[in-house]
């Protein structure tokens, strides 16, 4: 099972850059944009277990010094275009021209 979380983060003034680099390096961590808003980053994970998640959060993101604060969310239930198509096409193969 793959658990999925959003990481958002606040980054001291200037290390939205490097920081966001360093991010990226960590295992665990597919994506991140850089945001307006609230939040500076926002880090996708990709994990094998909420366990996973909290270490990566924990020992890994929260370790990096430009990080001031951060915040986690874990999704429920992904949803992407693909899987949405494929779902609305159950049964309409034709319309599909398969």
């Amino acid at each position: 099972m793959v658990v999925n979380a959003i990481v958002l983060i606040n980054v001291a003034r200037a290390e939205v850059n490097s920081t966001a680099q360093k991010l990226l390096d960590i295992d665990g961590i597919s994506e991140v944009f850089s945001v307006a808003g609230r939040y500076d980053l926002v880090a996708v994970l990709r994990a094998q277990s909420n366990e996973h998640v909290a270490d990566i959060v924990t020992q890994a993101v929260q370790q990096l010094p430009s990080i001031t604060h951060t915040e986690t969310l874990l999704a429920f239930k992904s949803y992407n275009r693909v899987d949405m198509e494929a779902a609305f096409s159950i049964g309409n193969e034709e319309a599909l021209g398969d």
